[in-house]
């Protein structure tokens, strides 16, 4: 999706650059970017340092950045034009032979608000979509330094992990989710790594169908300010 609107984007002066977060690095999501035949520029961030420097909390994300390196939208829901899980959903259904975790997830996962119609669109309008520095300012996610402990946590968690120290990492994952519970991608991270489909484990308070159960699956994706 990405790759067709990179396409239409490319006339106008626009580059289309996706970032995987995933301390997995290519063995986690390079066979993810391979089945989608990108041909724009694929990257991995592997330490999760766009959630550290831009305030990044859940995918998928987009930041706009202009000819001159500035940032002219800070990050927000960005939808290529249409909602994958959706999309799939609406075409094949809730698979009846899946895991249970895996049917109330995507029972739950259908409600999730969405409009990516809206990301699309206002790319295609750049120059009527793009922000004044005190406007991005002031759209940016606060950095309180519970935040920049959080980032420090996770780096050290996926340091550990990386060793085999799998309880070492655990403890300052938590500690990471404790200090930036809004960071759905530091969570999802430290989830997928006990179970795939990221559900209850004995070594985390939470887990996705839990927390969006909790919170309610239509706060999961605010609606995009455009």
């Amino acid at each position: 999706m990405w790759q067709e609107l990179r396409e239409e984007l490319r006339p106008q002066g626009i580059e289309v650059v996706t970032v995987a977060l995933d301390t997995g690095g290519a063995d986690a999501a390079g066979p993810w970017i391979d089945a989608a035949k990108a041909q724009h520029p694929s990257l991995i961030d592997q330490a999760h340092r766009l959630d550290e420097l831009l305030g990044i909390t859940n995918v998928p994300t987009g930041v706009w950045i202009d000819e001159d390196g500035v940032l002219v939208r800070p990050p927000e829901v960005a939808h290529p034009g249409r909602s994958v899980l959706r999309d799939m959903l609406r075409e094949h259904g809730i698979p009846k032979d899946a895991p249970p975790i895996m049917l109330e997830t995507l029972a739950e996962a259908s409600k999730i608000r969405v409009k990516p119609e809206l990301y699309a669109d206002a790319l295609r309008n750049w120059d009527a979509h793009a922000l004044p520095p005190d406007e991005v300012v002031a759209r940016s996610r606060p950095r309180a330094p519970e935040l920049s402990e959080a980032a420090a946590h996770f780096e050290l968690g996926t340091h550990l992990y990386g060793t085999g120290d799998v309880d070492g990492a655990r403890e300052h994952f938590r500690a990471a989710h404790r200090l930036d519970p809004d960071n759905w991608t530091y969570r999802r991270q430290a989830w997928s790594m006990e179970d795939p489909l990221q559900g209850p484990t004995e070594h985390y308070d939470s887990d996705w169908l839990s927390d969006v159960r909790a919170a309610g699956a239509e706060t999961y994706y605010p609606l995009p300010d455009l």
